[in-house]
């Protein structure tokens, strides 16, 4: 029997070659798409899953509120003291717990010399709860030692090649002071499906020494910089032991000056470490976080690619109808009933579908690693080694052969034998009917797909084009150190003194980084110092900071370098914290007594709101003061004819302040480029797989208008003897094909308006939809369809009639 229907099938391909291949490339792309994107799919669902009872980990981030009950900061890191309180609070359902504090060191060993960004200080613990396998010296004891540490595979190759790590010794520059670390261990490098990397792995006793010792660590509460994980014990459910960590709070923290519970203030939540990577995009995360909302589109798009293959197959099968008819006659009239038949042309199906299924194979190798360095996704399709991705594969097949073959299966097998064998059948309107919604469904896919890149794109130019409200471009940031802190006055000068260099300042962070510092607030309102229930976000500065990045004062003054006073007792604010504190203008905020944090004085200044942050945030409160030791970066205003020159400088410079660390400025507006890179990475896949969707959609447009003009040969000769124009011929044989683009366009409207304005909302600051977006991806795709309705009925509109009607 699979003979016979492989026979059929290639008879067929031998009798009609286009309409075969149309259906082959259609599908082929459709499930080359599907099977890259599943294997990005389960990329992304897999992380943290490698960790052993990786279910019953957790890790905890802390929220604060404003008065409303609003998330005003909401951090994937927490305080020092809450890893150990939580365990030593509830130990009956707290198995584990460990901090994880990151720092950027630099590591000499030898002539070898890097700044690391993988460095960890981490509680002995941590090899309890994480699934760190260890290959040679110790894990876990080894955090007991203060200048203990633990080393990849990856990290002990780079520094010592081929010879074993364990007893060797680094130079780690930790916060100015050089310290000596050990190497006892050495473990098996992190996988790529982890929500964060580590490549050395040291011991926690040096922080807590820097914090001032183990008493002032296990108090500070507002050093909110350590990822903090739990593990629970077995049959715990963590949403119901969230519900009692409020209470671990308000026994540890107690209330605030008002009497009010801290738990109204600030809280703990429990994320289960498999849905970090996915669903937390807090203020602070370890590493950049994927997205589940782009995870639920790429399988969208994919099953829509998918289903429009299969569409083209269901209306080429069904078209062609009638060039079978005689022969399911026939069968029939042999005794095959429609079971038989169905089955028949099932099988078909299936060995088209698989034949698709080959070439789809070879396609999504060639196009993986691709579409892995796009996403930044370490996909691999090794069927040996993931031998489930079979199980996958036959499942695309059966979805195919089902969907595709269905319809066509039970139209054809549907034909009565007499009618057939008389001439008078016909397919009936019914059936045309439908083919006709399954073209306008092809269309209607496209359209929304287009839809949505041209919104990406508007809304990715409007975010990168935006007036910030300073000046961004031509600022260039370098970290500091001590040295350029000791020296910072003397280094200012003699860095302004270069023809490229116009403004030099410092600041704790720079636009295009994130809000993330914050302290109590206390403010003259209505002539009383009130306590302001509200988080503003804190920025320390240089004198000249303001000036360098062209913010407006709109109300008092800026710094004055020749007031002491202004180093100490001076706060300009934004206009959002001006109007969240209660003052009514300005103008009445200038002279108003303001406390912040141990920082007692007055407002002095207000400026104009501008972005700080990406435009996926709001413009939140902010106050700029004078810093005293917190600043950690350098802000250089360049003469952007001279850029070469002055990095060229500037190297040259931090050789000398900066020895052995990596020259790596980079310039702001480039920092808020990085903000949107995920929107880029969309557009561009979207713009991709559209393009795709438009390209089988007019597969099969093209297959259906060539099977509609040889079926109407006659037709189109007689008509052109009786002395029909070309144009009367190409209307005749269009209209209906783009009458159906355009109902296809007016269904997409709504919902492409809708999931767009969904996908907006994600944005603080965003576009709104133009009609004019609809109007432009209506005529693209209407224009697709024209060019290729049109290619084909010309053809037959200046075929020699005389030929047409004798061949007929």
């Amino acid at each position: 029997m699979l003979k016979n229907y492989f026979k059929i099938v290639f008879r067929n391909a031998q009798k009609h070659p286009l309409y075969v291949l149309i259906n082959l490339i259609g599908l082929a792309i459709g499930m080359a798409v599907s099977i890259v994107i599943l294997l990005y799919v389960q990329f992304e669902l897999s992380y943290d899953r490698f960790h052993p009872d990786a279910d019953r980990i957790f890790r905890v981030s802390r929220a604060w509120f404003n008065p409303d009950g609003d998330i005003s900061l909401h951090l994937g890191h927490t305080a020092p003291p809450f890893g150990p309180l939580i365990k030593s609070d509830f130990p009956e359902e707290v198995e584990y717990s460990a901090r994880l504090f990151n720092f950027n060191p630099l590591i000499k060993s030898g002539e070898n010399a890097f700044e690391e960004e993988r460095f960890f200080f981490a509680d002995p613990e941590a090899f309890d709860l994480f699934g760190w396998e260890i290959i040679e010296g110790e894990g876990k004891s080894a955090m007991d030692q203060a200048d203990g540490v633990v080393i990849t595979e990856e990290t002990a190759q780079r520094y010592f090649g081929n010879e074993s790590a364990v007893g060797k010794e680094f130079l780690a520059n930790l916060a100015g002071q050089e310290v000596t670390l050990q190497v006892r261990g050495v473990m098996k490098n992190t996988p790529e499906n982890s929500h964060f990397h580590v490549d050395f792995i040291a011991s926690m006793v040096p922080v807590v020494q820097f914090y001032g010792g183990l008493e002032s660590f296990m108090s500070n509460y507002g050093s909110n910089n350590f990822s903090t994980f739990i593990k629970l014990k077995e049959g715990v459910d963590y949403q119901l032991f969230e519900d009692k960590l409020p209470t671990l709070i308000d026994r540890h923290i107690g209330p605030n000056q008002a009497g009010i519970a801290a738990s109204k203030g600030t809280q703990l939540f429990l994320w289960p470490i498999t849905d970090v990577h996915l669903y937390s995009n807090l203020d602070s995360e370890i590493e950049p976080n994927g997205n589940i909302d782009y995870v639920y589109t790429y399988m969208a798009v994919a099953f829509f690619i998918l289903l429009i293959a299969c569409i083209n197959f269901m209306n080429l099968s069904t078209a062609r109808s009638s060039l079978r008819s005689m022969e399911v006659g026939l069968r029939k009239v042999m005794g095959a009933d429609r079971g038989l038949l169905i089955r028949q042309f099932m099988g078909e199906s299936f060995i088209m579908t698989c034949m698709a299924m080959v070439l789809a194979l070879i396609l999504a190798f060639l196009f993986l690693p691709t579409f892995s360095d796009f996403t930044q996704s370490a996909l691999s399709f090794n069927l040996l080694e993931n031998p489930e991705y079979l199980l996958g594969i036959f499942g695309i097949i059966i979805f195919v052969g089902l969907i595709s073959g269905s319809y066509p299966a039970l139209f054809l097998s549907g034909f009565l034998p007499a009618r057939v064998l008389k001439g008078t059948f016909k397919a009936g309107k019914a059936h045309e009917r439908f083919r006709s919604v399954l073209v306008v469904g092809q269309f209607a896919i496209s359209v929304m797909l287009i839809v949505a890149v041209l919104v990406v794109v508007r809304q990715l130019e409007y975010m990168q084009n935006k007036d910030l409200g300073f000046e961004n471009e031509d600022i260039v940031v370098l970290p500091t150190s001590d040295q350029i802190n000791e020296n910072y006055l003397i280094l200012k000068d003699r860095l302004e003194n270069h023809p490229g260099i116009q403004a030099v300042s410092v600041s704790s962070r720079v636009p295009s980084g994130r809000l993330l510092d914050s302290q109590t607030t206390s403010a003259e309102v209505d002539g009383e110092l009130t306590q302001i229930n509200l988080r503003i976000a804190d920025i320390h500065i240089g004198h000249n900071f303001l000036e360098t990045y062209g913010i407006d004062i709109v109300a008092g003054r800026t710094f004055d370098f020749q007031l002491a006073s202004d180093s100490t007792e001076a706060f300009v604010l934004n206009e959002t914290a001006i109007r969240e504190v209660g003052w009514s203008s300005p103008e009445e905020a200038v002279g108003k007594q303001f406390i912040y944090g141990n920082r007692r004085g007055f407002v002095t200044g207000v400026m104009k709101d501008f972005h700080f942050e990406s435009l996926h945030q709001p413009i939140v409160p902010i106050v700029f003061m004078i810093s005293q030791n917190r600043n950690n970066l350098i802000s250089l205003k360049i003469d952007s004819n001279q850029r070469d020159e002055v990095l060229s400088y500037l190297r040259e410079e931090w050789a000398q302040f900066r020895p052995d660390f990596p020259f790596e400025p980079f310039f702001v507006d480039e920092g808020f480029d990085r903000q949107y890179e995920s929107e880029a990475r969309v557009r561009t896949i979207f713009t991709f797989f559209s393009a795709l969707a438009i390209l089988i959609s007019v597969l099969g447009l093209l297959g259906l208008v060539t099977f509609a003009t040889e079926q109407r040969t006659r037709e189109i000769g007689i008509r052109k003897v009786m002395g029909a124009e070309t144009s009367n011929i190409l209307i005749l044989l269009g209209k209906d094909f783009l009458k159906l683009v355009g109902i296809g366009f007016l269904i997409a409207i709504p919902i492409s308006w809708f999931g767009m304005n969904t996908w907006l909302e994600d944005f603080a600051y965003r576009i709104g939809i133009h009609w004019s977006t609809f109007l432009w991806a209506g005529l693209l795709a209407g224009l697709i369809a024209a060019i290729t309705v049109t290619s084909q009925t010309i053809r037959a509109a200046w075929a020699n009639p005389v030929k047409s009607i004798k061949n007929e």
